[in-house]
Parts: structure tokens; sequence; C-alpha cells
């Protein structure tokens, strides 16, 4: 008559396998309040007012509803199941089983007014399974306590409250309150020609069956065992999930380093494009310094022939030897007339030689220094032709990784998470920003 309780079942939110879908309109819901709502319009009040009375933290009750659910003491609430017959005589089908059932809601209609200290909250007629049978739920109370709150939860003292004292084990104020009610609905019967037939024992009646409490029973484990399940399977997804949202973040950090790559291959890209340029202006500028070297060089040459023709005609123009002397000419007159004259030329000749020669040697000097000079900018800017393409390479080769992770996960998953970044990054420098100005500030 009396067990655990699946309010969830009784409304219908899951058809257990001996429920009929196609016939469950025919049910009849008498009632339907959130459980936590009852409790609060039954002990909100007293719950504040207990709580005003403490002086320690330790005995403060946050949620009344909680309290009861966690504790061993009291049951959140109780059910009563009542049937008529069995699906051999009543079956939910047949006219008896109809007659049933229009006992069973005459029996309901007086339930609240006969017991005012069970607050029913849910009750349900149901027709939708083999023999027409009610659930009733109701949150037992009394109030003016003595311990706790002044309205708390007690099925013995709302039991009490209603004239059922208790005595023996077998006697309990629960046993007692069965029995009157089962008798409330054998009077119901017998106004409709049916009889309670009392099978033996005070425990056995006609008009409740403990079958009807184990199948509850049953279909209570079998959903909690469907509900561990479930956390289970929610427990899988959600280390799934976490492990999901870790790839994503370190795709996202891979991605961010990308992308800065990629901005820093651009920037080199350009500054390699700008030192192209300068490397082809410089190489012109070299071709054309060492044309005019080549000029300088062709110029000396030029200045060697001629010295060379020169040197030739010292050695063999009559103007630059000395005449045989006369027979008669003494040695001063030769001295003067003939020897210093050719000594004063040769002495013009050479010093413009000897400017000449210091002005060449200085001229190769300078273009040595040249060449030396442009030799070392080319393999200055050889080398650093080199690196740039290491570099390049290098960016390509990262680039292409940013082409695969797009392929692979998409682009516009990828561009997501690059947008995310990049907000991610502008909040974060804003962020410092504003910091700074508060520091300023101060």
């Amino acid at each position: 008559m009396t067990g655990k309780g699946s309010v969830n079942h009784n409304s219908r939110k899951f058809h257990a396998k001996n429920t009929n879908p196609e016939r469950s309109y025919l049910n009849i819901e008498y009632i339907n309040e959130n459980i936590e709502d009852v409790y609060h319009e039954l002990f909100d009040e007293a719950l504040a007012r207990y709580n005003e009375k403490q002086s320690r933290k330790d005995r403060y009750i946050d949620n009344y509803y909680e309290k009861i659910r966690a504790g061993k003491q009291e049951k959140t609430f109780h059910e009563i199941i009542l049937q008529i017959g069995d699906k051999d005589n009543m079956g939910a089908k047949t006219e008896d089983g109809q007659l049933a059932a229009k006992i069973l809601n005459e029996y309901m209609q007086d339930f609240q007014q006969r017991n005012p200290t069970l607050r029913v909250f849910s009750a349900y007629l149901h027709m939708d399974e083999a023999t027409p049978h009610l659930h009733i739920d109701f949150v037992p109370y009394t109030t003016e306590s003595k311990r706790g709150l002044d309205t708390r939860v007690s099925l013995k003292q709302a039991l009490s409250a209603l004239g059922f004292k208790g005595g023996t084990r077998r006697e309990t104020e629960l046993n007692q309150w069965v029995a009157a009610e089962k008798k409330q609905l054998a009077a119901i019967m017998e106004r409709h020609g049916i009889e309670w037939e009392q099978k033996g024992t005070h425990e056995k009646h006609l008009s409740v069956l403990d079958f009807e409490k184990q199948e509850r029973e049953k279909e209570v484990a079998v959903l909690e065992k469907a509900i561990s399940g479930g956390k289970d399977e929610l427990q899988d997804i959600q280390m799934q999930q976490t492990k999901a949202v870790q790839e994503t973040e370190q795709i996202r950090q891979e991605l961010s380093e990308l992308f800065i790559t990629n901005d820093l291959l651009r920037e080199q890209t350009e500054t390699l494009t700008q030192d192209k340029e300068k490397l082809l202006s410089d190489n012109e500028k070299l071709e054309q310094q060492q044309k005019k070297l080549q000029q300088e060089i062709e110029k000396m040459s030029i200045s060697k022939t001629v010295m060379e023709r020169n040197i030739r005609a010292y050695d063999e123009d009559k103007e630059w030897q000395l005449p045989e002397p006369g027979a008669f000419m003494s040695a001063k007159t030769y001295r003067d007339k003939k020897a210093l004259s050719l000594v004063e030329r040769l002495k013009d000749v050479i010093k413009e030689l000897t400017i000449r020669c210091i002005h060449l040697m200085e001229q190769v000097k300078k273009l040595t220094t040249k060449i030396n000079m442009q030799e070392e900018k080319i393999e200055y800017l050889t080398d650093r032709a080199m690196g740039q393409r290491m570099v390049i390479d290098r960016l390509q080769e990262q680039a292409a990784d940013l082409g695969r992770l797009k392929q692979y996960f998409g682009e516009e998953r990828v561009q997501s998470i690059v947008e995310q970044s990049k907000n991610l990054e502008r909040a974060e420098k804003a962020a410092k920003r504003s910091r700074r100005l508060h520091e300023m500030t101060r």
C-alpha cells in the first residue's frame, strides 16, 4: 500500500514496460505541484523563525528541503498506492475496471480533507496499466513542535495529530492509518456493491497489491540505474569536452604563433624586397665603379705605354743625346753649351715623371681600397641574401603548416579561433593600457 514513490513515473515523464502509452490520455491528474514549492509554502515562515533564534552559524539552515533530502531521519515525501482487484477481475479495459476507477476517484475526493496534516502535492489515477490504481504523494508535517522548526516534516507526528497513536511493533501509527484508509475505501466499495474480501493477515488486503509496490520499486531501480549510467556518460562527455577545450586552446596558441610568424614573414618579405632592390642598386653602382676602375686602369696602361715610348725616345732621339765635342771646344764650353742644357731638360722630365708616378700610385692605392671595400660589401650582401633565403624557407614551411591546419579543421573554424585569439590579445592590450592610465592618474 505504501511505497518509495516516483513522481516522474506517476506523471508519465517516462513510460515503464508495463504501461500502454496509447491509453495514457485516460489517466486522471488530480494535482501536480513542485515539491520544493510545497516545502516553501509549509515551512518558510517556521524556517525564518528558527534561523532568527540561532547564535551559531553551523545550526543555520539555508534550504529545509535539501536538509531533509540529505538527512536520514525523515523522507521528503511518502506515497500511498490503492488498487481494487487485479487484472483478472478488474482489468482496466473492462466494465468492472471502469467501476474500480470510479470508486478510486470517489475515494480521492475526500482524501486531503480527511488527512489535513498530509499535504498532497501529486496524485494520479492510472488507466494505462493492467488494473486501475491510484498514486497519492504527500508531505507529512506537524505544527507547534518543541524541537527544531516549530512546523516541520514528521510522519509520526502528522499521523498522531490525526488520532493514530501507535502501540505495539505491528500497531504503528502508519499501520493504523493504512488500516483506517482501507476501511474508507471498503465503505465506498460497499456502496457500489463490491465486498472487501480480507485474505488472512492484517497486512494482506484486496484493495492494495504488494505487486504494485514491487513493480514501482523495480521501475525506480531501473530509473536510478539509467541515471547512474547517464551520469557516467555525462562524465565521459565532460572529460571529452575538457580535452577538446584543451586541444582547441593548444590549436589557438599554435595558430596565434603561426599568424605572428605569418605577419613576421610578411614584414621580412617586405624587408627582403627592399634589400633586394638595394642590392641590385648597389650592384649597378659597383658595375659602374668597376667600369670606371677599368677605364682608370686603361688610362694607366696608356700612360705606361706612353712612358715606355718616351723612354725609347730618350734612348734613340738625337735631341736627348750628348753631341760629340768639337775639336777645339774646351770642357767648360762643352759643359755650359751642351751638357748643362741637356741635364736641365732631363731634370724637368724626371720631375714630371716622378709626379706622374706618385699620382698613379695614389690612384692605384685608392682603386685597390675601393676594390677591397666592394668585395667586402659583395660578400656581406651575399651572406645576408643567403640568411634571408633560410628565413624565407622556414617561414614558408610554417605557412604550409597553417595551410594543413585549415585543411584538417576547416578554414572557418581556424579563422574563428584566430578571431578569438585576436580579440583576446586586443582585450589584454586594452586592459594593460587601462592599468597604465590608472597608475598614471594615481
